[in-house]
This record gives C-alpha cells, sequence and structure tokens, in this order.
C-alpha cells in the first residue's frame, strides 16, 4: 500500500517539491512531479533547471522523448515511469493514479483554499484505509 506524507504549512510549495526531489533522487528512487497545470509544470521545469545554481538533477516533462529514461518526470503522465517510487502531487486535487507509487507525498501550502484542499485529500486516504504522516514545515524553519 502507498505510503502518503503530508508536508503542512509549506511558504514555497515549489521549493518543497525541490527539496523533497532532491532528497528522493539522491536516495536513487525515480520521482513523478505530479503537475498537470502546463504552467505550473513550465514553472517547475524553469525551477530545477536554475536552484541550486551549482546543482543539477535530471528531469524532463512527461512528453519529453527521453521521459522513459528519465529519473525525474515533470507532468501528468505516470505511464512513461520505468520505476514510480515516489509521487510529489502538487495540484488541488489528488492525483488519479498515486496508488501505483510506493510513496506519494502531499504538499499542502498556508493558504486557506489551499489548507482546505489538503484536508479534502487527507480526510479520502485516510476514509480508505491508509496511513497518512504528517511533517508541520513551520518546526523546520
Amino acid at each position: 500500500m502507498t505510503e502518503i506524507s503530508f508536508y503542512t504549512f509549506a511558504d514555497d510549495k515549489l521549493a518543497v517539491a525541490r527539496q523533497l526531489t532532491t532528497k528522493a533522487f539522491g536516495r536513487g528512487m525515480h520521482v513523478m512531479l505530479y503537475a498537470p497545470d502546463n504552467a505550473l509544470a513550465r514553472t517547475l521545469d524553469t525551477l530545477l533547471w536554475t536552484t541550486p545554481a551549482q546543482s543539477f538533477l535530471p528531469h524532463c516533462r512527461d512528453i519529453h522523448p527521453l521521459a522513459t529514461q528519465t529519473p525525474v518526470l515533470i507532468g501528468e503522465n505516470v505511464d512513461v515511469m520505468q520505476q514510480a517510487d515516489v509521487m510529489i502531487n502538487l495540484h488541488h486535487e489528488r492525483p488519479s493514479d498515486f496508488s501505483r507509487f510506493g510513496r506519494l507525498l502531499e504538499i499542502v501550502g498556508v493558504a486557506a483554499d489551499d489548507v482546505e484542499q489538503g484536508r479534502q485529500r487527507y480526510r479520502f486516504y485516510r476514509e480508505r484505509g491508509y496511513a497518512l504522516n504528517t511533517v508541520d514545515l513551520r518546526n523546520t524553519r
């Protein structure tokens, strides 16, 4: 069963996603950054190319010809993943194919609507019997 962790009170959701991706990639895991919104996916792609300036995460969009050979994907097409280790949800709704992954990481921001959407996803997973972990990012600042 997929292990689900919620990272709450994220001031910058994309920065948290980058940190989590870096950590997972460093452990040899393949990561899907679930971002079905095209503008968000482009922003995330740029962030991974530019931050931090002295490092690199091999990544591409899920529609790229090299997607099947790349350990970090951005988008929503999980079928191109060779190894489904970690999914990081950057969408306000739960990903439909999250259960294919060993881990699902949900990042919840500080805005009231984001918190409410996070609560809805949390209830959905809890009602289906998933064990849930929560990391309060206010305690890590």
